[in-house]
């Protein structure tokens, strides 16, 4: 049995500039954090010719054609196409649909196990790259970049995302202990609802390749807000790093209608209220996760859980895609 571990991960400033449809004509920035909740896959070869497959649903098929989940079709067209007999299945420490790049992360454990199997072990960037290919060129899914290779590398790092579709990337801290004392000061909470970022994303998308000046005028602030990020998280200014998230929230929410609704509001402000500094939904809006800044993070976190929300302990984590059993 093989099995493939990818971190899920926290966009930390510029989430929205890793986008094809931004980086190519203004160059993307942004800055996040992989932590230590997982997605799994694990692969087996069965008894039978079968190709089986387990996720929240169960598919028993002959052929990789009559495969219904996108990505486990597509990886095994790409790099087992002639397989007759395989049993794979994939389980997280949180579900999808949270904002937490749970798609991307699972594509990486996806291809980094399958690869295993021909005993190949692909670098990060291999990782990230094919990834990327898989769910951007082959699915056309509109989404960004970020995902795939903060969720290969792990760590917290800055990536660029170079107009030729080339991303660099760079590890902020090398200090776990740095790490620890960063996310001392964070809060993650569910919002209690789930949703799919492609309605979000694809609006974003059609309006910046159609060179929507506001559009641009957005990301091009949520460029320089990542950049500011940076260098709040470097100096240790976390409170000011708070209030930045707040204002990259207000702005972030200017970009689509579905970024938020009556329930996130609520909570957001509610937070506010009881000790948060700053906070955004994470991922594309909508549902999910939002992450606050908090200087007394116990009383925040108290008071979430009074309001019967569910709040996500997480520390950060240096390790990205691997294989963790052969």
């Amino acid at each position: 049995m093989i099995v493939a571990r990818s971190p899920l991960r926290l966009s930390l400033g510029g989430g929205g500039t890793d986008l094809k449809s931004y980086y190519s004509i203004e160059e993307g920035y942004l800055v996040a954090g992989a932590i230590n909740k997982y997605v799994y896959v694990a692969i087996h070869e069965p008894f039978i010719n079968e190709i089986i497959l387990k996720y929240s649903e169960i598919e028993n098929v002959k052929n990789i054609k009559e495969i219904k989940h996108d990505i486990f079709r597509e990886g095994l067209n790409l790099y087992e196409k002639d397989v007759k007999k395989i049993e794979i299945t994939s389980f997280a420490d949180i579900h999808a649909g949270t904002g937490l790049g749970s798609s991307s992360t699972f594509t990486n454990s996806l291809i980094a196990a399958l690869f295993a199997r021909k005993n190949i072990f692909l670098n990060k960037e291999e990782i990230a790259r094919k990834s990327c290919n898989l769910e951007i060129e082959i699915l056309n899914e509109p989404i960004g970049k970020q995902d795939q290779y903060i969720s290969a590398y792990g760590g917290i790092r800055e990536f660029t995302f170079k107009k030729d579709g080339s991303v660099k990337e760079n590890l902020i801290f090398e200090d776990c202990t740095e790490y620890k004392e960063f996310s001392d000061n964070l809060v993650l909470v569910y919002t209690g609802t789930s949703r799919s970022a492609s309605n979000i994303l694809k609006d974003q998308k059609e309006k910046t390749e159609n060179l929507n000046d506001e559009m641009l005028k957005n990301l091009n602030k949520t460029k320089e807000i990542g950049r500011l990020s940076k260098r709040l998280i470097i100096s240790k200014h976390y409170e000011e790093y708070g209030r930045l998230m707040h204002e990259h929230w207000q702005n972030k929410k200017r970009r689509s209608k579905g970024m938020s609704n009556n329930q996130i509001d609520e909570i957001y402000n509610y937070g506010l209220r009881n000790g948060g500094n700053g906070g955004k939904v994470i991922g594309a809006g909508g549902g999910g996760f939002i992450l606050f800044q908090s200087s007394d993070t116990q009383k925040l976190k108290t008071m979430l859980k009074k309001k019967s929300l569910q709040v996500v302990d997480f520390e950060f984590t240096n390790t990205g895609t691997e294989i963790i059993k052969l």
